[in-house]
C-alpha cells in the first residue's frame, strides 16, 4: 500500500532531524577531544598559555647543551612570558657549559624577572647558573657555593710498566698533549695547567664578586672550594632567601608579576635517540654475514655514546668525598 503524502514528508522531516543530531554530536566529540587535548597538552608542556610564568630546569651534570641554552634564550624573545624561574639541582659540570648557561640566563634577566630556586644542590657550575639570576632562593639545607675549578688526569704509568706497555710520541713542542697521563708530567705542563685553571678561577671569583655585592675579604672567605647549606650560605650572601617556588614567587610578585599568572614548564628540544635502529642494523649486518659492517656500526654507536657521556676541558663539579 503506497504511502501516502504527509507520511513522506513526516519521514523526509525525521531524518532530517536525526541527521543534524547525529552531526551536532559528532561535532560535540571533536571539540571535547580538541579541549581535552589542547588542557593535556598544556599541562605537559608540548603548547604554553598566552601569559605565564616559564619554568626551565638546570638538573644533573653540566655538558654543552645547546638545546638548553637556546630555549633559554628564546625566553626573553616570548611576548607571553612575564618572569622565568630556573630550577637548579646540579653539582655543577663543565666550565665552559656552566659559562653558556649562565650568559643565557643573564640575557633573559636583563629584560624579564628571573629568579632561582635551588631543589637540592647548586655547587661550582650549578652555582654559576644560579647566580645568573637576580634572585636566588634555596632551602634550608639545601647546598650552594664550591667557587673553584679542577682539573684531573688519570696518570697510569706504574700500571703500563706492570703490563710491560711503553707508549711512544712525537711532539711538534714539548707541551703539546700534556699532561697525558702515560709518561711523567713535566714542571712546565704543570705550570701551563696551572695558568688555564688560574684565569677560570679569577673569572668564576669576578662574576660571584659582580653578582652577589662581595667585598674581597667576604670573597675570600667564600671561593676557597667549600659548600655551605642554604642558611649559612644566605648568612655570606651567596643567596637572598630560604625558601622555594612559592617565596620564588613572592619576590616575582614584587617585580609586577602577580601569583595568579600560572607557572608552565618549558622543556627543550631532545634529539631522537637512534641507538636501537644502529643495534637493529648492526644485528641485521651480522645476520646475513657482513662482520665488517657490524662491528664498524657497533664502534659508531658506542663513540656516540662515549661522546654524550664524556666532560671535556675544566671542571666546575662539586664531588662529595667518599668514606
Amino acid at each position: 500500500m503506497p504511502l501516502d503524502t504527509d507520511a513522506v514528508l513526516d519521514r523526509r522531516l525525521l531524518r532530517r532531524k536525526v541527521t543534524f543530531w547525529r552531526a551536532l554530536s559528532v561535532i560535540a566529540v571533536i571539540v571535547g577531544v580538541t579541549v581535552a587535548g589542547l588542557a593535556g597538552a598544556q599541562r605537559f608542556g608540548w603548547v604554553t598559555p598566552l601569559e605565564h610564568v616559564a619554568r626551565v630546569e638546570v638538573r644533573g651534570v653540566i655538558a654543552q647543551n645547546a638545546n638548553l641554552v637556546r630555549t633559554i634564550e628564546a625566553l626573553g624573545r616570548n611576548r607571553n612570558v612575564r618572569a622565568v624561574i630556573v630550577t637548579i639541582d646540579s653539582p655543577g659540570g663543565t666550565v665552559a657549559g656552566s659559562e653558556a648557561l649562565y650568559t643565557a640566563i643573564r640575557s633573559v634577566a636583563a629584560v624579564k624577572p628571573t629568579v632561582a630556586v635551588v631543589e637540592g644542590t647548586a655547587a661550582s657550575g650549578g652555582y654559576i647558573a644560579a647566580i645568573g639570576a637576580d634572585h636566588i632562593v634555596t632551602r634550608e639545607t639545601s647546598i650552594a657555593g664550591s667557587i673553584g675549578v679542577v682539573a684531573q688526569f688519570p696518570n697510569v704509568m706504574r700500571l703500563l710498566d706492570t703490563l710491560g706497555v711503553r707508549i711512544e710520541a712525537i711532539r711538534s713542542s714539548p707541551l703539546k698533549a700534556m699532561p697525558s697521563g702515560v709518561e711523567p708530567t713535566s714542571p712546565e705542563a704543570l705550570a701551563a695547567l696551572r695558568e688555564i685553571i688560574t684565569d677560570s678561577y679569577d673569572w668564576f671569583q669576578r662574576i660571584v664578586k659582580e653578582r652577589r655585592g662581595l667585598t674581597d675579604e667576604q670573597l675570600r672567605v667564600v671561593a676557597d672550594g667549600r659548600v655551605f647549606v642554604g642558611s649559612r650560605a644566605r648568612d655570606l650572601r651567596l643567596i637572598d632567601q630560604i625558601g622555594g617556588e612559592r617565596e620564588a614567587r613572592a619576590w616575582l610578585a614584587t617585580r609586577g608579576v602577580p601569583t595568579s599568572v600560572r607557572v608552565q614548564l618549558h622543556r627543550p628540544a631532545t634529539p631522537t635517540d637512534l641507538s636501537w635502529l644502529r643495534s637493529a642494523s648492526g644485528s641485521l649486518a651480522e645476520a646475513v654475514g657482513l662482520t665488517d659492517w657490524a662491528d664498524r656500526i657497533r664502534s659508531s654507536a658506542l663513540a656516540v655514546q662515549i661522546e654524550r657521556s664524556s666532560l671535556d676541558g675544566l671542571l666546575a663539579l662539586w664531588q662529595p668525598p667518599t668514606p
